[in-house]
């Protein structure tokens, strides 16, 4: 054994040919924290001191390769200085130089999945052997970084600065074919040859027949490119980047800036450039931002895993009330491999329904995402009913009919004196009282909330409700199935709205009293789009419908009349009594046309104006500051409350639910998280300027007790 460590061994495996190994002791997957960093940095240092070896094949004994690099460990770092940063990414990358500079061969047998600094461990090997199904990229911009451990040095050296671009902007992962083509591994084959394809490579190079020392001298060198081409290469990939990025997300534009500075040098130098760069962006609000969510969706996943325990395998579901939602519930499903009746009391719904399904499959097959044949078999998967023949044998069922609290009690009670004793009721209401549905059944224990976004195939999304009597098993199997189908669940408990909508429409709250002193509604929009929302407020209201919109803030009303009650005719109710519903009706805020796709295009309409004159009672001018505040304000603080009344359980849950439900800016972070980067002490007096706007601007005790000890809702 030539080295021997918690995380790492290297030893001889034969013919002077080393094995150093990757098996991180006591976890189920390779990454990059501390202790790994060490052990390489030890495990190199004996490979150089090591008698007679003549290369190297490097392996992982997880069925992964190495994730990437340990982010929980690495926030602490990136809490200090950006010259410690600097330093400590100079430091790592002196590592994967020292593996670069072994005065032997090297080949890296990539098992599965290599990623961010999993993948540029690959990249310091002179060559790299990929398994069939074994994935690799470099995702680190999706936290607000780019590269830090040589990826933005080695790459474009390796497979041109175009393609590096395209790896490293679009952050994707990459399977063997794809990297393969781009010249970014040297061979393909099956997992259970990897070990024995690497070590022939070695040979190959030891004998002479593969120049690996040429390989490394374009590997360590500057970019080959003339003046011209670089120019063309980085500054047009600058523009094309930035527009697609957008101006609230640097780190892609960042990354090409710092490619072009130092395509120029020799491979030390290079790196200096890129750790000053890497600092820059992960000193950022942006990087702060992404990467707790990316914590805080690592944190919801272990808490879904630790409720599947629980769950009762859902073998067979069913959707009650076809249509859109239906038809998309239905799809979803099959699509994830769980087979479902689709049921309705008309054909007409189940066509819809059917309808919806196909034309979503229809989209994936024209794309190339999916093969007829498959297609034929998710179809296959969903059953069409009028009747509850079969509903003996469903596990889970949804209930998606009219958003109406005396038709769902009687389809609710209908259904449960169908089915079997176990099977669990959910219903995807967005705004009815659970403990209200629960009232009339006969096993409460087995319902609860299971309330879908639309689309239902895009929002990622479900909110799982529990009501007073829901049993911890029917909360458990309903999240197993929700992450079944692709979703992301957060647990809740019952109120008026849950927690997205009632977040929501202290939002709405805001713009309609925007509107009634003055504001423009499309300048708000405009200005709340630039502020990171996919949508404004009046396009939102639209896109959800005014009838929707109108119904669901009655209900908000009722339930939290304090601060949700309008004491004035709002847009939304001149917009509701034209019957101005949005998207649905071709008008709202704004009318709607076909483009030549065929999808709906938002088209401004001056008649609005006229329209909401009766409800504009101040004419009042406002600068974009206090737009901004008087939207974001009551959300944030209603988002406390929801944490402060127990609806979820931690800061974490709250954050995400915006995020996927509603399309909170991810860059922000989340309702808390902005809290955060403001300060709450500042908030608060933020806040206090518009109190006589109303309760919605009111802080709770709980955060004014907060600013006065200087805590944070994360960290």
């Amino acid at each position: 054994m030539i080295y021997a460590g918690k995380a790492i061994t290297v030893k001889e495996i034969e013919g002077g040919i080393a094995q150093l190994n990757f098996d991180l002791e006591g976890e189920s997957v390779n990454k990059f924290n501390r202790l790994t960093l060490e052990e390489l940095a030890a495990a190199t240092d004996s490979l150089k001191n090591a008698a007679g070896i003549k290369g190297l094949v490097v392996t992982s004994s997880k069925d992964c390769f190495i994730v990437g690099a340990d982010i929980t460990e690495f926030t602490e770092l990136f809490a200090g200085s950006e010259e410690d940063l600097v330093a400590s990414n100079v430091q790592a990358n002196s590592i994967f130089s020292a593996i670069e500079d072994l005065p032997y061969p090297t080949v890296t047998a990539i098992n599965g999945i290599a990623l961010g600094g999993g993948f540029e461990m690959c990249l310091s090997t002179d060559y790299r052997v990929m398994a069939e199904k074994a994935k690799v990229g470099l995702p680190e911009v999706k936290l607000g970084i780019f590269p830090g451990f040589g990826g933005t040095v080695r790459l474009p050296r390796l497979i041109g600065a175009d393609n590096a671009i395209e790896w490293i902007c679009g952050s994707k992962e990459y399977r063997s074919a794809d990297a393969l083509k781009f010249g970014a591994v040297d061979a393909v084959v099956p997992v259970e040859k990897l070990t024995e394809a690497a070590i022939h490579l070695v040979n190959q190079a030891i004998a002479g027949k593969l120049d690996y020392k040429a390989v490394r001298e374009e590997k360590t060198s500057k970019l080959k490119l003339n003046p011209m081409e670089s120019m063309m290469t980085f500054e047009t990939a600058k523009g094309f980047v930035a527009g697609q990025a957008g101006p609230n997300y640097p780190a892609p534009v960042e990354a090409i800036k710092a490619m072009q500075k130092h395509s120029g040098m020799g491979r030390d130098k290079a790196i200096q450039v890129e750790a000053k760069g890497f600092a820059k962006m992960a000193k950022t609000s942006v990087s702060a931002s992404l990467i707790g969510l990316f914590l805080n969706d690592q944190a919801l996943k272990a808490k879904a895993k630790e409720m599947e325990s629980k769950a009762t395998e859902v073998k067979l579901a069913a959707v009650l009330g076809a249509g859109i939602m239906g038809g998309g519930i239905a799809y979803q499903s099959a699509l994830k491999g769980t087979p479902i009746i689709m049921k309705d009391i008309a054909q007409a719904g189940i066509d819809l329904g059917l309808n919806e399904a196909t034309k979503l499959l229809t989209k994936r097959v024209s794309k190339g995402k999916m093969t007829p044949e498959k297609m034929a078999g998710v179809l296959n998967a969903i059953t069409p009913a009028l009747s509850y023949g079969d509903f003996g044998n469903v596990d889970l069922i949804v209930e998606a009919v009219v958003e109406n609290p005396k038709v769902k009690d009687i389809v609710l009670c209908e259904v449960e004196g169908k089915v079997s004793e176990d099977t669990i009721l959910t219903s995807n209401t967005s705004t009815i009282s659970i403990d209200l549905l629960a009232k009339n059944l006969k096993r409460p224990e087995n319902f609860c909330g299971m309330h879908f976004f639309n689309p239902v195939h895009m929002m990622p999304l479900v909110e799982i409700i529990r009501g007073e009597k829901t049993s911890e098993e029917t909360i458990a199997t309903t999240v197993a199935y929700a992450k079944a189908m692709g979703k992301t669940p957060v647990v809740v408990n019952d109120c008026p709205g849950f927690l997205v909508n009632r977040i929501l429409f202290p939002y709405f709250g805001g713009f309609c009293a925007l509107v009634r002193d003055g504001a423009d509604f499309q300048h708000v929009d405009k200005l709340m789009e630039k502020f990171g929302w996919p949508m404004g407020p009046a396009y939102l209201l639209d896109v959800v419908g005014m009838d929707t919109g109108k119904h669901a803030g009655e209900v908000m009303a009722n339930g939290f009349p304090d601060r949700m009650k309008n004491e004035f005719r709002t847009a939304i109710d001149v917009m509701f009594d034209d019957g101005r519903y949005g998207q649905k009706t071709d008008k709202g805020f704004y009318t709607y046309e076909l483009d030549r796709k065929g999808k709906q295009k938002k088209v401004k309409d001056a008649s609005v104006y006229e329209m909401l004159k009766p409800v504009v009672e101040n004419n009042n001018e406002f600068t974009d500051e206090q737009i901004i505040e008087r939207m974001m304000v009551p959300l944030c603080i209603e988002t406390v409350r929801c944490l402060e009344d127990g609806i979820v359980d931690t800061a974490a849950e709250a954050d995400m639910g915006l995020i996927f439900g509603i399309g909170f800016p991810p860059f922000r972070g989340g309702a808390l998280r902005y809290i955060d980067s403001i300060g709450l002490e500042a908030f608060c007096a933020i806040a206090d300027k518009y109190k006589d706007l109303g309760a919605l601007y009111h802080p709770t005790e709980g955060m004014r007790e907060m600013a006065k000890a200087d805590k944070k809702y994360f960290g």
